[in-house]
């Protein structure tokens, strides 16, 4: 009895090892999605630097000059929702050589414009009311997930095609997907402000345009391995 339960078991542990390795026959493909869009909105962030050799009156000429910035954003009737400060800041900085210590306060405002038209005469004004350093333009879709959406089912149904592609000529066919990995990044396009003519401020109410939006194109990238049948 004891022989019979031994070999059942060796039988077992034969089969299952058998089922375990067996290979499953995949194809392994890439796939890319692309959908390209015109941005509907910009994210600014700028900032009000102020230096100075004493602290008080740094801060003091910082926060004058902060507030001229918030009133006009809000004269380009910029919803409050869309503005915010992001970062407020006063650091001691001192000069070994002079043997002196001075001050520099900034303060940092994050905007959201929604009306591109708005952009050149935005960033114009935010200039003359005191920002003295542009630290990001991004031109960006309020619909972005939708778009992410639409350029992940085009990368799976080019993973797909090209799965067929290559079996229809070895008489197979292609099954479901075993697995599936994304590898998604978006690129969000930055233009060049034309040397920055508003902080230059020499070719005000002049007609010449300053940026090129362009595209937004986001794409999706998957790989795919797909069970043969």
């Amino acid at each position: 009895m004891k022989k019979l339960v031994l070999f059942l078991t060796i039988m077992f542990m034969t089969m299952s090892y058998g089922q375990e390795t067996k290979q499953i026959p995949l194809i392994n493909v890439n796939g890319e999605g692309k959908v390209k869009i015109a941005p509907d909105q910009v994210c600014i962030s700028a900032t009000v630097e102020t230096k100075g050799n004493n602290a008080k009156d740094v801060k003091k000429q910082n926060d004058e000059k902060m507030d001229a910035v918030l009133k006009f954003i809000k004269k380009m009737n910029v919803p409050t929702a869309d503005f915010r400060t992001k970062q407020v800041a006063l650091n001691p900085q001192y000069d070994y050589e002079k043997k002196k210590t001075s001050y520099n306060a900034t303060q940092t405002v994050e905007i959201v414009l929604k009306d591109l038209s708005k952009y050149d005469e935005l960033m114009e004004g935010l200039v003359q009311q005191g920002i003295n350093r542009i630290d990001n333009v991004s031109f960006e879709s309020s619909k972005l997930a939708q778009y992410q959406q639409e350029a992940r089912k085009l990368a799976i149904k080019d993973a797909k095609a090209k799965a067929d592609d290559y079996v229809s000529v070895l008489g197979q066919k292609v099954g479901k997907a075993f697995t599936i990995s994304d590898n998604s990044q978006v690129y969000q396009p930055r233009p060049v402000y034309a040397a920055m003519k508003s902080m230059a401020m020499e070719s005000a109410g002049a007609s010449n345009e300053t940026m090129a939006i362009g595209e937004i194109e986001i794409t999706a990238n998957v790989s795919v391995s797909f069970i043969l049948d």
